[in-house]
């Protein structure tokens, strides 16, 4: 049975559609909470159920804490928009599109302009092996050098082609960006990658002689940590739900 206030605000969003703004709202209020956001800048975006052409996004212009189910604007490949009262930022609808095209069995892209993620975006080495975050999704992590992603099909089509298979990506000199087939997903992802990025700046900082695990362990922890081929891990499902009970405790409104 669809949710009140779904009803309200569209008697033909589906209750599958209404669970995926549920969880992009979630996600967006989660980056508040974590502090990845960047004013009104940065996007995060989920393909509309039964409709892989079409995606949910920010409204731009509103804060992440401003962002819920009904007020996500819904936009199609060809950016036009399809519900909702706000234009979108040309670089997400850009960035957003040029992934879901080119991983069609991705259904979440999370892009995020944070001070580790940037530091570590700068570093020719990129992500290194010092943390057990870091070797949980290194093999998982690709490279995109920087362009202006704005109305630029070339930089589009590069970025579809670095992201090949993998789930991460450290845009150079710009930050980060992850996908997963759910939102909870790419949250997981990202969390993971930017935990390793503070962690590889601080070590850096310190100036402290480093070490760092044997092949042997880099080969155990990346086999352990990869992703399941049917469907999210049960560590993915878990921490989802226990983020939704602390944003639900606190009385977030993401949900309206």
């Amino acid at each position: 049975m669809q949710t009140t206030a779904a009803a309200k605000i569209d008697a033909e969003i589906s209750e599958s559609e209404w669970h995926v703004r549920r969880d992009l709202a979630a996600c967006y209020r989660l980056f508040v909470h974590f502090g990845w956001t960047d004013l009104i800048f940065t996007h995060l975006s989920a393909r509309v159920p039964g409709h892989p052409e079409q995606y949910l996004i920010n409204p731009y212009g509103l804060l992440f804490q401003e962002i819920t189910a009904s007020n996500l604007i819904k936009v199609d490949f060809g950016g036009n928009v399809v519900a909702g009262d706000h234009p979108y930022n040309d670089a997400g609808h850009a960035i957003h599109t040029a992934v879901m095209r080119a991983r069609p069995e991705m259904n979440a892209v999370l892009h995020s302009h944070t001070r580790a993620g940037m530091a570590v975006s700068c570093m020719r080495d990129g992500l290194l092996p010092l943390t057990q975050h870091a070797n949980e999704v290194r093999e998982l992590v690709c490279y995109h050098d920087y362009e202006v992603a704005t109305d630029n099909e070339e930089e589009c089509r590069r970025l579809g082609r670095d992201i090949g298979d993998k789930w991460l990506m450290i845009m150079r000199n710009h930050g980060l960006l992850s996908a997963g087939r759910t939102v909870a997903e790419a949250f997981f992802h990202l969390y993971t990658l930017e935990n390793a990025c503070k962690v590889q700046v601080d070590v850096m900082a310190s100036g402290a002689e480093v070490v760092t695990p044997s092949e042997r362990a880099l080969a155990g922890i990346a086999d352990y940590s990869r992703p399941p081929e049917d469907a999210p891990s049960d560590s993915v499902a878990r921490s989802w739900d226990a983020l939704l009970r602390m944003l639900d405790a606190r009385g977030e409104s993401y949900q309206r």
